[in-house]
C-alpha cells in the first residue's frame, strides 16, 4: 500500500478513551492463540471435514487448506510476535476461528504495511489482513493525497471497530489533548497509516504559522516511532487506540508513555481481498458472521480487552 490508500478526513470525531477495557486484559494481553505462521499448531489446526463452510471457499483455496495473510507483525496487540517469537494478537485469533469454520489455516506473512496492499495486487498473499482502516479511497484505489486512481482497490469485510489516539511520554504531555494542540509540535507516525493521513491534514491546518508548524516524521513501523518520542525527537506518536493503549499498559511496565486526549474517527477494521474475488470474499464475510453468531468472537475480544470495537455485522465495504 502507497500513500494514496489512505483516506483524508474532513473533521475529527472524538470518542471517549476506555484505558481500562485494555486494563482488565492485564497479563492476557501478552498471551495468544500460537504461530499461525506454521501448520502443526495442534488444536489450532482446521479440519476441512468438520469445517460447516468449507464449500464457500474457491476450490483452488480449499484444496490447498491454507490462506496466505499478508501482515505487518508490529502492531501489538492486534499482532505480534510474543517473547517466545510466536505470532499472536487480535487478528491471529479472529483468523484461527474463521479458518475452523472455512476449513484452512491462515499462514500469516510479515510485510511492512506500506507495502500489504500492493502485495495483495501482486498475488503474494490471498488477503491483507493487518488492522486495515476500511476506507473508500482504499476501497477505489484512490490516491487521497492527489484524488487519482492508482490502483485497482479492495473489497473488504469488516470485523472490528477502532479510533486513533495520541500517546506522549509519560508525565510530559505537554498540553497536549486535541490534536489542534500540536501545531509547533512533532509528531511520529507509522508510515501510510489512518494516523499518518491524519497527520498531513492537521498540518495542513497548522501551516499558516511557519512557527507553529506540525512536524510529521513517519516510520516503516509503529515501534520505530515510539522509539523517536522516547529519545525526544518527537513529542507525540498517534496509532490506533488497541495499538496505543497497549503500549501504555506494557512498554517500560507501564513508565513510558501516557494517553493525552480522546479517540478520534472510530472507523471499521477490514479484511483486504482483491476485487475480482468475490467467491474469497463472501466466504471470509460467512465466517466473520458465524464466529460472532456462535460466540467464538466474543470470546476473543474480551479475552484481549478490546470489548468497545465489537461488531454485531460482517459487513462489505462498510468504511466511508
Amino acid at each position: 500500500m502507497t500513500a494514496s490508500t489512505t483516506r483524508r478526513t474532513t473533521g475529527l470525531r472524538s470518542r471517549t478513551a476506555a484505558v481500562g477495557a485494555i486494563a482488565v486484559a492485564g497479563a492476557l494481553l501478552l498471551t495468544g492463540c500460537g504461530d499461525q505462521t506454521k501448520k502443526d499448531n495442534g488444536s489450532e489446526t482446521a479440519s476441512t471435514n468438520a469445517a460447516p463452510l468449507a464449500d464457500k471457499l474457491p476450490a483452488a483455496l480449499r484444496d490447498k487448506g491454507v490462506i496466505n495473510v499478508g501482515s505487518d507483525i508490529a502492531y501489538a496487540p492486534v499482532e505480534y510476535k510474543d517473547a517466545s517469537g510466536k505470532v499472536v494478537g487480535i487478528d491471529i485469533d479472529i483468523a484461527a476461528a474463521m479458518g475452523k469454520q472455512l476449513g484452512v489455516d491462515f499462514k500469516f506473512q510479515n510485510a511492512t504495511f506500506d507495502t500489504l496492499i500492493g502485495g495483495l495486487a501482486a498475488k503474494r498473499y490471498d488477503i491483507a489482513m493487518s488492522a486495515m482502516t476500511d476506507t473508500k479511497d482504499r476501497q477505489e484505489g484512490i490516491d487521497a493525497d492527489t484524488g487519482k486512481k492508482v490502483g485497482a482497490g479492495v473489497d473488504f469485510v469488516d470485523y472490528f471497530t477502532a479510533g486513533v489516539s495520541l500517546y506522549t511520554n509519560k508525565g510530559d504531555d505537554q498540553g497536549i489533548k486535541t490534536w489542534d494542540d500540536l501545531c509547533g509540535k512533532t509528531i511520529a507516525v507509522q508510515r501510510n497509516t489512518f494516523s499518518h493521513d491524519l497527520a498531513k491534514d492537521q498540518a495542513k491546518k497548522c501551516k499558516d504559522d511557519k512557527k507553529k508548524a506540525l512536524k510529521i516524521e513517519d516510520f516503516a513501523t509503529n515501534p520505530e516511532a515510539e522509539t523517536r518520542m522516547r529519545s525526544k525527537g518527537a513529542n507525540v506518536v498517534s496509532a490506533d487506540y488497541p495499538v496505543a493503549a497497549y503500549s501504555v499498559k506494557t512498554s517500560g511496565g507501564g513508565d513510558y508513555f501516557e494517553i493525552v486526549g480522546d479517540q478520534v474517527e472510530a472507523g471499521p477494521y477490514g479484511i483486504a481481498v482483491a476485487k475480482d474475488n468475490n467467491e474469497l470474499r463472501d466466504a471470509l464475510q460467512a465466517a466473520v458472521q458465524a464466529i460472532i453468531d456462535n460466540g467464538e468472537y466474543e470470546k476473543i475480544i474480551k479475552k484481549w480487552g478490546v470489548e468497545d470495537g465489537a461488531v454485531t455485522e460482517a459487513k462489505i465495504n462498510g468504511g466511508s
